[in-house]
């Protein structure tokens, strides 16, 4: 009767933590129900907007959304299945995939800080098509003139970047009413004038840099951007380790999800070659 309850424990006996496993399933499942929110705004944005100027900044928000929630939905549904199923082969991707995530994202930022300069040109290039697109589509009109009120700044460079666009340029033959001009956003507002005057960016591009400077921001957004940048670097270190460490997380928990497994499957092997041949 002892032996018999002996064999019955060991047969009971897990090495598989349910706390890691469910623990490890409703992380995953947080995420797979965030991928499938991502694919649907992207899916949305892509139906009703089509062809939109947003596709200058370099990859159309929408298309990026939908690859982000696509590659999620993937990986989550890998480590929910496999730690539900405890299948070793599932938490494997799950694992490697969330670590060549993880090293791709420290690799992209060691490049960001050792190449500056290119990426400075590149968000330079990203801006100035932009500009040229401003009338194009009023998501990126609306973008282009938070971005101007919040950092207190016009054009890339300077103000007279908005020469680039169309409907702005300084040509003689350009015949738009706005020419010459810059967007509302670039305007000093003061908090005591009562009537806001829309048109007063209305010709500023004639002017030299000095006379715009008392009705216009003249500074361009790039370099108020790059002071931001360094202004906010706990801000941004803070916001990168939120986004690593629920990686991080994952990869640990799977990692230990797979070591029980593994053992509990070198226990069960055991106790098979026990019983079939006890003298063992």
């Amino acid at each position: 009767m002892g032996r018999r309850g002996e064999a019955r424990s060991d047969e009971e006996f897990s090495f598989v933590s349910p706390v890691v496993k469910y623990l490890l399933f409703f992380f995953n499942m947080i995420f797979w129900m965030i991928s499938l929110v991502l694919m649907s705004i992207g899916v949305y944005a892509r139906i009703t907007k089509h062809e939109t100027a947003l596709a200058c900044l370099t990859v159309d928000p929408s298309i990026l959304l939908m690859i982000v929630g696509v590659l999620m939905f993937l990986i989550t549904f890998c480590g929910c299945v496999g730690s539900l199923r405890e299948n070793i082969c599932l938490l494997q991707t799950f694992c490697i995939c969330l670590t060549i995530i993880f090293l791709l994202q420290l690799t992209a930022g060691i490049l960001g800080f050792v190449f500056s300069d290119k990426v400075r040109h590149k968000v330079t290039e990203m801006i100035n098509n932009a500009i040229e697109h401003y009338r194009d589509d009023l998501d990126l009109q609306n973008l282009i003139d938070y971005g101007q009120k919040e950092f207190a700044c016009c054009g890339g460079l300077s103000y007279k970047d908005w020469s680039k666009n169309i409907y702005f340029n300084c040509t003689d033959d350009n015949p738009s009413r706005e020419r010459c001009s810059v967007p509302f956003s670039c305007c000093l507002i003061s908090k005591d004038e009562r009537v806001i005057n829309t048109m007063c960016g209305h010709m500023m591009q004639d002017l030299d840099h000095d006379k715009a400077d008392d009705f216009i921001n003249t500074n361009g957004c790039i370099d108020k951007l790059v002071n931001w940048i360094h202004s906010n670097l706990f801000l941004l270190g803070g916001i990168a380790l939120g986004l690593a460490i629920p990686q991080l997380v994952g990869i640990l928990l799977s990692q230990v999800l797979i070591n029980q497994i593994q053992d509990q499957i070198k226990l069960q092997d055991y106790n098979v070659q026990h019983h079939s041949d006890p003298w063992s």
